[in-house]
């Protein structure tokens, strides 16, 4: 039997795919037995109890004035992964998200020299397609991948828009390990007194949309108001939007120049929404650029067939006609039609609700995508060559 290894994550501890993907990994890898720490600012959102196994360092930085606008952080993080790997003999070090955690692990391994543990990249979207490629972080970026002894990325878009964004030979491997979910967790439950906690007035039949996100730009908020308020004009139906950012006030003034906004609720962030998800009709995401969608999988878990832009790495989650539904993107009375396709049929809704959660069930479940990255982290302890 292997001996178990000792593991480090780093991620943002926002409310992004990124952080939640991460701690999921570490946990599971806590769950067979490994040793794993979480390095970051804060503790991940996820993060909620620290089970047994798992660990959590916090990254601090000085608070000397003239570092104030510093940018110091990768430096403090950096430091702080010296120090753990150093106390706790690490194996690998995982970072998520490129910039700047791929970057620091790199300064990181160059203090520890030949006591570094391995370093794993993993890729989510942003990092490679919008923040990675700016030209203030595309050489330091670039180098840091380079650097790292692997990468993944979560989705075949993703590790072909890495190459090419980067201009990164082909020959250069990138390990496409798709996000995954908790089936068990996330699992069909048309129980709708969470719903009507947000809408006491909600009909028992009244449809419900929802979106889940950290409300940016990207995700074209005002395009999942469209949609909802075309849906409405010919079905009334209700929307919930899970999550807070800087589209929310753009879309709340939008709902109450269209009359809507006592039809629309937003609970904010939170971090167990699940009931809410899975009493819902159909899942919008609108976005202009997904590399994954993970949200879109939890609702595809739960049974919730997806409507959603045609964009990035979203076909390989939705399958068209079959699980959900894309359009271009911008199109909002293609997407209204879909929503509309599925709500006035109820056999049509039943037919894409049951295949939905039998795709995630046979696609996405956790333990084989686990499988994949601790098969991973042992090829590379293992002595795989170092970058």
């Amino acid at each position: 039997m292997s001996p178990p290894l000792r593991v480090a994550i780093t991620c943002f501890p926002t409310f992004g795919g990124s952080g939640m993907v991460a701690t999921g990994v570490g946990l599971a890898m806590a769950e067979r037995g490994h040793r794993v720490h979480f390095i970051a600012r804060e503790l991940p959102v996820r993060l909620d109890t620290l089970p047994r196994g798992v660990t959590f360092h916090e990254v601090t930085e000085s608070d000397y004035p003239v570092l104030q606008h510093s940018g110091a952080y990768p430096i403090a993080l950096a430091s702080k992964m010296i120090e753990v790997a150093t106390a706790e003999q690490l194996d690998v070090l995982h970072v998520h998200y490129a910039v700047p955690h791929a970057t620091a692990a790199w300064m990181a391994r160059e203090v520890l020299g030949d006591k570094a543990p391995r370093i794993v990249t993993t890729l989510h979207g942003t990092d490679t397609t919008l923040v990675g490629i700016h030209p203030s972080y595309l050489p330091m970026t670039r180098f840091s991948i380079l650097r790292s002894d692997a990468v993944t990325t979560p989705s075949a878009f993703l590790r072909d828009a890495t190459w090419s964004g980067f201009n990164i030979p082909t020959s250069v491997p990138i390990d496409v390990i798709a996000n995954f979910v908790d089936t068990e967790h996330y699992a069909p439950g048309r129980e709708r007194a969470a719903l009507k906690a947000l809408f006491p007035d909600l009909g028992e039949h009244e449809p419900v949309l929802i979106h889940v996100s950290n409300l940016r730009p990207v995700k074209r908020i005002t395009d999942v108001v469209g949609i909802f308020a075309e849906v409405h004009r010919q079905l009334p139906c209700r929307l919930v939007m899970v999550g807070d950012g800087p589209e929310r006030a753009p879309a709340e003034g939008m709902l109450r120049e269209l009359g809507l906004s006592h039809r629309v609720a937003f609970p904010g962030k939170q971090h167990h929404f699940v009931k809410l998800l899975a009493s819902a009709d159909v899942f919008l995401l609108p976005s202009e650029q997904e590399s994954f969608g993970l949200a879109a999988l939890e609702a595809l878990s739960c049974g919730v067939p997806v409507v959603a832009s045609d964009v990035g790495g979203i076909p390989e989650v939705v399958r068209h006609g079959e699980t959900g539904f894309l359009a271009p993107l911008g199109d909002v009375r293609a997407m209204a039609g879909h929503v509309l396709s599925l709500l006035k049929d109820s056999a049509r809704w039943r037919a894409f609700s049951l295949r939905a959660r039998a795709d995630v069930v046979e696609r996405f479940r956790k333990e084989p995508a686990i499988d994949q990255y601790e098969s991973l982290y042992r090829r590379l302890v293992s002595g795989a060559p170092r970058r």
